[in-house]
């Protein structure tokens, strides 16, 4: 998984009728867009150090014309 800074970080729900944890990649603190990413959460406003698992998504954010 890559990611870059302002990209979106989607975390799939594995639990029926839980909604999706969403939020925005702020630093990327391995080499080459590698992980973990610090990530401000949609939800509350939190931030803090994720490690990406199989339920996560990287969504691009969309480049500037």
């Amino acid at each position: 998984m890559e990611a870059r800074v302002g990209d979106r970080i989607v975390v799939r729900s594995t639990h029926q009728g839980e909604p999706d944890r969403t939020g925005r990649v702020l630093e990327v603190r391995g080499q080459g867009g590698a992980p973990p990413y610090v990530v401000q959460w949609d939800a509350d406003g939190h931030t803090g150090v994720f490690y990406p698992a199989g339920t996560c998504a990287v969504v691009p954010e969309p480049a500037e014309a």
